[in-house]
C-alpha cells in the first residue's frame, strides 16, 4: 500500500485500484474540534480536486477535496455518529471515503510522506 498527500492536506492510501481518503493530522489540528462530517454516498463519481466531503469544526466549515478521480465505494458511516474520530484518529479510523480509481496516472502529482512533511514545515 502506498500513501500520498495533497497540498490541501488530504491523505490517500492506494492498494491496486482501490483507495481510502482522509484528512491529515495537520489539517485536523488546524480545524480544532470536529463537530460534523458529511461523506459522499456510494456510487458518487468524484473528479480530482472536486468537492467530496464537508467537515465542520468549532472554528469553521471546510470542504474536503478528492485527491483523484473515481467512484465512491464506501463512506465512513462511523463519522456521522462520532465526528471526533477525525480528531482522535485522523489517518486511520477517521477516514472519509473509499473509492475505485479511474485514472492511476493522477497519483503522479501527489506528494509522498517525506515531501508532505517538508511542505508542512514550510507553512509554519
Amino acid at each position: 500500500m502506498s500513501r500520498y498527500f495533497t497540498e490541501e492536506h488530504e491523505w490517500i492510501d492506494v492498494e491496486g485500484d482501490s483507495a481510502t481518503v482522509g484528512i491529515t493530522d495537520y489539517a485536523q489540528e488546524q480545524l480544532g474540534d470536529i463537530v460534523f462530517v458529511e461523506v459522499p454516498d456510494s456510487g458518487t463519481m468524484l473528479d480530482k480536486g472536486g468537492d467530496a466531503a464537508v467537515v465542520e469544526s468549532v472554528k469553521a466549515a471546510s470542504d474536503v477535496y478528492s485527491p483523484v478521480s473515481g467512484e465512491v465505494t464506501e463512506g465512513n458511516d462511523a463519522l456521522e455518529e462520532d465526528p471526533a474520530l477525525v480528531n482522535t484518529s485522523p489517518e486511520e479510523e477517521g477516514w472519509f471515503f473509499k473509492l475505485t480509481l479511474s485514472d492511476k496516472d493522477e497519483l503522479q502529482g501527489l506528494m509522498n510522506g517525506k515531501a508532505y512533511a517538508a511542505y508542512v514545515d514550510g507553512l509554519d
